[in-house]
């Protein structure tokens, strides 16, 4: 079956048609970093415009690229949410329409869950079971994955996010959106013990995450500094990622020993982080655990992985209909 996936949850306005849930015939993004690098974060009633903008050319690219007839498509998955909702219902209305025209099934994906079936579109997809840790814009978590559609949260953030206190620390310091890019490179040129951020833990039985404190640390060593922060940026920002992930792979890596799991994963955007990818896996390895990270192209918001989502509901017969709406925050799952 070839799906036809829509994402528009946040500034990505996406198409990707895919095969079966696991071969990519051909993926579009179109990009909105430059309309809000300027504001330092995603303003999202200039998201909503340019998704309006953009969803048809980039469906059309869509189709061009991989030389697929629209008649061929089995059905059409779109994200439902969580995102912005003004967003969200650009590629949700089109999708209706679009399946309507067309007669064809239509489902609305949870977008994280797209995020973990991103998984299976790259060479080296886990077996089930396996523990994920999805850490994406607004959204720190982690999940036992025991199928393509069964999947339960073990913990979650409860405030700031991880993507989310990379972008803020950013901002403070002046350098731009998206944050986790530059603090990425900036960090490999400083020293990430010269400035010492904590570590929030909080409970270490469990697996909730909290990086608001992380933020306001920063935020309270640049306000004592004064002016001299400036020279410090390379080793403050080395300091506090170095800080967001010794969490960020203690609590993954002992959710997989809890569930007795032997392979774990990363997903999502931050997932792209480069010192996140290393320490991980050099943590992992000392446990006997494999670690899985889908490619750069796939950490990020795309449409692939909505259709491989979408495609195990849809050949289970599960659809959504023409009644149903996008909802901006995340229900469990």
């Amino acid at each position: 079956m070839i799906v036809l996936g829509i994402e528009s949850s946040c500034d990505e306005t996406a198409a990707a048609l895919v095969v079966n849930g696991s071969r990519i015939l051909s993926s579009e993004v179109a990009s909105q970093i430059a309309v809000h690098h300027r504001y330092g974060g995603v303003v999202p009633e200039l998201a909503s415009r340019k998704h309006m903008e953009a969803i048809v050319p980039v469906v059309k690219a869509a189709f061009k690229t991989s030389g697929v007839r629209y008649g061929e498509i089995g059905g059409i998955a779109v994200t439902q949410g969580p995102g912005l909702t003004g967003s969200l219902l650009v590629g949700f209305s089109f999708v209706k329409s679009f399946a309507f025209a067309l007669n064809l099934p239509m489902v609305g994906v949870n977008h994280l869950e797209g995020h973990i079936n991103s998984l299976f579109l790259g060479t080296n997809p886990p077996p089930f079971p396996f523990v994920a840790l999805l850490a994406s814009g607004g959204h720190t978590s982690i999940y036992h994955v025991r199928s393509y559609t069964e999947i339960t949260q073990m913990g979650q953030t409860r405030d700031d996010a991880a993507g989310e206190a990379f972008d803020k620390v950013a901002k403070m310091l002046g350098l731009g959106y998206p944050g986790g890019v530059v603090i990425d490179r900036l960090a490999r040129t400083g020293d990430p013990g010269r400035i010492v951020f904590p570590r929030t833990f909080l409970d270490k039985s469990t697996f909730d995450f909290s990086f608001s404190g992380l933020k306001t640390a920063v935020k309270r060593h640049v306000q004592k500094t004064g002016n001299k922060y400036e020279d410090q940026i390379p080793d403050i920002v080395a300091g506090f990622q170095e800080s967001v992930v010794d969490v960020l792979s203690y609590k993954v890596i002992r959710a997989a020993k809890e569930m007795r799991c032997d392979h774990l994963a990363l997903v999502g955007g931050v997932a792209a982080n480069s010192r996140l990818r290393e320490r991980v896996e050099q943590d992992a390895a000392l446990q006997g655990l494999q670690v899985h990270i889908p490619s750069l192209d796939l950490c990020g918001d795309n449409a692939a992985m909505i259709a491989a989502a979408g495609y195990h509901y849809l050949i289970d017969g599960n659809q959504s209909d023409m009644t149903e709406d996008v909802y901006s925050r995340l229900p469990r799952f």
